[in-house]
């Protein structure tokens, strides 16, 4: 499964390292792609909740600007 978050904040690669760290280790999740410029996080895995995403991203200081889109 992959999953496309909105995510507020995020301006710098420092914000994309600390974003990529915490949703990284997400139990489920197998690869995080973060895309600064579109300020989306592109999570795939093949067990992993929103919530437990969303409390990632705010983890490393950010906000979740959009709910998951899933693409299989």
């Amino acid at each position: 499964m992959e999953r496309v978050y909105g995510v507020a904040g995020m301006t710098c690669e420092h914000c994309v390292r600390a974003v990529s760290s915490e949703v990284g280790d997400v139990d489920g999740v197998t690869a995080v792609v973060v895309d600064l410029r579109a300020r989306t996080v592109v999570v795939s895995g093949d067990r992993f909740s929103d919530d437990a995403v969303a409390a990632a991203i705010e983890e490393a200081g950010y906000q979740l600007a959009t709910t998951g889109a899933r693409r299989e």
